[in-house]
């Protein structure tokens, strides 16, 4: 069963969750950075051992990762990490809809339904 988030909140959540999004921002840019370079260590290593420039962005994958599964256990929903852009379920009328926040805003503001996307953002009219 998911974990449904008020406005109010999901909002407290952001003291926990901003800083988190805050650097899986800057592990993603970073990985982002050397993906050429990732993509033709991935090639040579294939099959024969390794490659010391996988082995040094290692870290950044196993905290990214550690990051996406405490975020997930929240039960927040991570979009787009070039912009920062995360969701928590909450219900509208009786039905799941997504509480949107983009790194950057100073709280949640907007919601919008599962479907309709980023695009389809309004304002919170509900607490």
């Amino acid at each position: 069963m998911p974990t449904y988030y008020t406005p109010k909140e999901a909002n407290e959540a952001l003291t926990v969750v901003r800083p988190m999004i805050e650097e899986m921002m800057k592990i993603s840019a970073r990985v982002r950075t050397h993906q050429p370079e990732i993509w033709a260590a991935v090639q040579k290593s294939a099959g024969n051992g390794g490659n010391p420039t996988l082995s040094k962005l290692l870290p950044d994958f196993d905290r990214l990762d550690a990051l996406l599964h405490r975020l997930q256990d929240m039960g927040v929903e991570v979009k787009d990490l070039t912009i920062g852009l995360i969701d928590f379920v909450g219900l509208r009328d009786g039905r799941e809809v997504y509480l949107c926040w983009k790194f950057g805003e100073d709280s949640i503001q907007f919601w919008h339904e599962i479907e309709a996307g980023f695009q389809g953002r309004q304002l919170i009219d509900w607490e």
